[in-house]
């Protein structure tokens, strides 16, 4: 997926897991072992901390592909260079990657992300995010490209579910 905090990537990502993905969330295993960002580690040491993390999450993502599992990396995704680098680890997998864009405007994530932050002290997928830093993460993130083949997310999970078995069948072959 592409999108940042507020997008429902998340949202997605458990409608896709109840359709039988599974989900891999870097977030969530983040604070399953450093705890709460900004209170039981600094919020400058996230990035340093969630290189492992990303790490494992890489390694598992590739062995349920290689099971023959559909599976959903609930994350961000922010620039042109991570998203061609998670494909090429699916690619590797003898999976087929298939790029989620979920474009939403700044004042509908901005009041997701107040509702979230009231429970990020228990909830591994409400990190607290203050306006500031959301307008400064939206600088940084660089959305898909028309030559970057990716499904636009228009708010309901049962579309993306339609366009993704419509790739594949049109990978496999298959008429189901």
């Amino acid at each position: 997926m592409s999108g940042l905090q507020g997008a429902g990537k998340t949202t997605l990502a458990r409608a896709l897991e109840e359709a039988g993905f599974r989900r891999l969330c870097p977030d969530e295993e983040m604070f399953r072992r450093y705890g709460h960002y900004g209170r039981d580690f600094p919020r400058g040491q996230f990035r340093i901390r969630e290189a492992p993390v990303l790490k494992d999450v890489a390694l598992e993502l590739q062995e349920l592909l290689a099971a023959g599992h559909d599976a959903v990396v609930d994350h961000g995704f922010w620039t042109r260079e991570e998203r061609a680098q998670w494909a090429a680890t699916a690619i590797e997998a003898g999976g087929e990657p298939i790029l989620i864009y979920l474009p939403v405007p700044h004042e509908v994530r901005w009041e997701r992300i107040r509702k979230r932050n009231a429970k990020s002290l228990v909830d591994p997928n409400s990190i607290e995010f203050s306006e500031e830093d959301l307008l400064r993460h939206a600088g940084r993130f660089c959305p898909p490209t028309e030559d970057e083949p990716h499904i636009v997310y228009d708010g309901h999970p049962k579309n993306v579910l339609a366009e993704l078995r419509r790739a594949r069948r049109s990978t496999d072959g298959s008429r189901h």
